[in-house]
């Protein structure tokens, strides 16, 4: 499996409350955030990580550089600011394979490293969808996105920035896609689309089939306040 870490943005509001470090160098697990990321990524069978940073980042670097010399797989790093999310994942794609599925996730999204392992056992075994999209039941994001789940095929079928009647799941920010995903990905930027959600739901409308696959409890790390339960996560005290 081929995995993809975005890791381009400035982290403003963990700085503004006093970080000691910038974010994916913030301490999770005994860890800086994106080594303990880096280290259960390589760990699900990688074939090759890629990873974006800001360019003002230079401890993110020097952080990354060090750890691609530990790595029995290729580490790709680039550096680039962009708008958002979704532009990052474009600056990445030309790292990613077009003949195989990989899975995308962004660096500040912690989660339970053994669910997060089957994740991606039965994403590499399903060959009837083009995704597999994690989900959790766990709303603690400032914006989240809703996901509504079609009941008799079990997969996705909308996406919404309010709560879904009867839903209970919210994208958990991890994606596994197929080559597929790429293509769609290429049709956004060239039509100004600038949001990740707005991406998944073009997903849906060009018929990629997205399966919802629940990952626990999955903190997205944005506040101080989101460290203590990001810790307790990862140490297996699930919240």
């Amino acid at each position: 499996m081929h995995f993809a870490i975005i890791a381009a943005g400035l982290g403003s509001r963990l700085d503004s409350e006093g970080a000691p470090q910038p974010k994916p160098l913030v301490d999770i697990g005994g860890r800086p955030m994106i080594r303990r990321l880096i280290d259960i990524l390589a760990s699900n069978g990688a074939e090759s990580i890629a990873v974006i940073t800001n360019p003002s980042m230079t401890a993110v670097t020097d952080c990354l550089r060090a750890t691609a010399s530990e790595l029995p797989v290729p580490l790709n790093v680039i550096s680039a600011g962009t708008p958002g999310s979704m532009h990052s994942f474009h600056r990445l794609a030309p790292l990613l394979p077009r003949d195989s599925r990989f899975v995308l996730t962004t660096v500040d999204t912690v989660f339970d490293p053994v669910r997060f392992s089957r994740y991606v056992s039965d994403f590499a075994a399903d060959t009837a969808t083009d995704g597999y999209m994690a989900v959790t039941d766990y709303i603690d994001d400032e914006k989240p996105l809703y996901i509504s789940i079609d009941p008799a095929t079990g997969l996705i079928d909308g996406f919404s920035d309010t709560p879904v009647a009867g839903g209970k799941y919210i994208s958990a920010g991890i994606y596994g896609f197929t080559p597929k995903a790429l293509g769609v990905l290429d049709q956004c930027i060239g039509r100004g689309v600038s949001r990740m959600r707005d991406y998944q739901r073009a997903l849906l409308a060009a018929g990629l089939r997205l399966r919802p696959y629940p990952l626990g409890t999955v903190i997205d790390v944005d506040h101080l306040t989101d460290l203590t339960k990001a810790r307790k996560v990862a140490n297996f005290n699930v919240l």
